[in-house]
């Protein structure tokens, strides 16, 4: 082959190769700290491996995966240059998921495509996705980063990333666990989360408001309270379920006895795009039907900000962004106050937010308020009542 310095490189074509190296060896750290004896060969191999011997303890594991991104929230951390918070999000987005079976996450990947690989960025983007897993108790076994030039700006990029978990057969929450009485309790998100950021954008660039522009109901600059991190369940979840369902792989029984004799802990419901009624329907079955009380809650500033300054109606807001809620436990009642106890002892602000019962005629008639069923799942139905509590 010919040699000239004038010849088409690899470099010359918009990749390089050794700040993709240098990114490596900045992030490699943090990847580390989510490893431990179950992570096998390290940082570094073609394949992330992880040694699953301890399936045997259980009955009948069933496997559960997860995958997603963050959207067009990652347009806000490049207009600000942060970065180091993103991947925190897309742990959120995936692990908690999983949760929503009783599933406990046991190791994620991820993939970051950009137009050019700049090393401190994707390193604080990579840092980020590392935390998140901390703080779900996950390991962080491998990812790829891709270099896109032509396709994606210099400065552009977009994230994603799978998780794989695992329940004992017994243990899994499902619709066909929640029964007629049971009680809906809502968890607090810590603001927008990782949905709906095409609506919020749309909203402050046609209202011409800057990301700097100090917020007084914010208490911040908008860009701050838009980049607030995803908030993750898993820990929690796993927590409040194992409490009140005892956890069958440990041998443990729960901490309240119903008088069914049932599980207590029904399910949860990760309330991300479609908004609380579309997810919560999800989990429930056919024929049942919760009744959520919008007055159990005010509503964060960030969403009243997003409603107001883009005149958004109501609905659109409720089937686009969480208002408040990011996730919800479905208990039967005489768990109630034992799972709000557990939940809010962990600094997680919880409440009661409805019931669930029999789907009615008149619920049907409820128009926009009702619905019934969600994103391809033949399952039960939500009724949002009353007005959103003032602070």
């Amino acid at each position: 082959m010919p040699s000239s310095a004038a010849g088409t490189t690899y470099a010359s074509a918009g990749v390089d190769v050794e700040a993709g190296d240098l990114a490596v060896e900045l992030m490699k750290d943090a990847v580390k700290a989510t490893h431990h004896d179950s992570v096998v060969g390290g940082f570094g191999g073609f394949a992330g491996l992880y040694d699953v011997s301890t399936l045997l303890k259980y009955s009948k594991p069933l496997l559960a995966t997860s995958t997603d991104g963050v959207g067009t929230k990652v347009a806000i951390a490049q207009a600000l240059d942060k970065h180091d918070t993103i991947g925190f999000d897309l742990v959120g987005m995936v692990v908690d998921d999983i949760v929503v079976v009783g599933a406990e996450p046991l190791f994620m990947t991820d993939y970051i495509a950009c137009g050019k690989v700049v090393p401190e960025r994707i390193a604080d983007i990579v840092r980020g996705i590392a935390a998140g897993c901390a703080a779900a108790g996950t390991a962080l076994v491998g990812g790829e980063t891709a270099e896109h030039p032509g396709l994606l700006g210099v400065d552009e990029y977009d994230v994603a990333g799978a998780a794989t978990g695992v329940v004992e057969a017994s243990a899994l929450l499902g619709p066909e666990r929640v029964r007629e009485g049971d009680v809906v309790i809502a968890m607090a998100s810590s603001g927008i989360h990782s949905n709906g950021y095409s609506l919020v954008r749309r909203v402050i660039n046609d209202a011409g408001w800057s990301l700097d522009r100090e917020v007084t109901d914010l208490g911040r600059t908008l860009g701050e309270e838009l980049l607030e991190p995803t908030r993750i369940y898993t820990a929690d979840c796993l927590d409040v379920m194992r409490h009140l369902n005892g956890d069958p792989v440990a041998g443990t029984t729960g901490a309240v006895a119903t008088p069914s004799g049932e599980p207590a802990l029904r399910g949860f419901s990760h309330v991300t795009g479609g908004g609380l009624a579309a997810n919560l329907a999800r989990v429930l079955p056919q024929g049942l039907m919760a009744t959520v009380d919008r007055g159990t809650w005010s509503l964060p500033a960030v969403f009243e900000l997003v409603g107001q300054l883009g005149r958004v109606p109501l609905q659109d807001l409720e089937r686009t962004l969480n208002l408040g809620v990011g996730m919800v436990a479905v208990v039967d009642p005489a768990a109630a106050d034992a799972a709000l106890a557990r939940l809010n002892a962990r600094g997680l602000p919880s409440w009661v937010a409805g019931t669930v019962g029999r789907v009615t005629d008149s619920a049907r008639q409820a128009g926009a308020d009702f619905m019934q069923g969600a994103k391809g799942v033949d399952g039960g139905a939500v009724l949002l009542t009353g007005a959103y509590a003032t602070a």
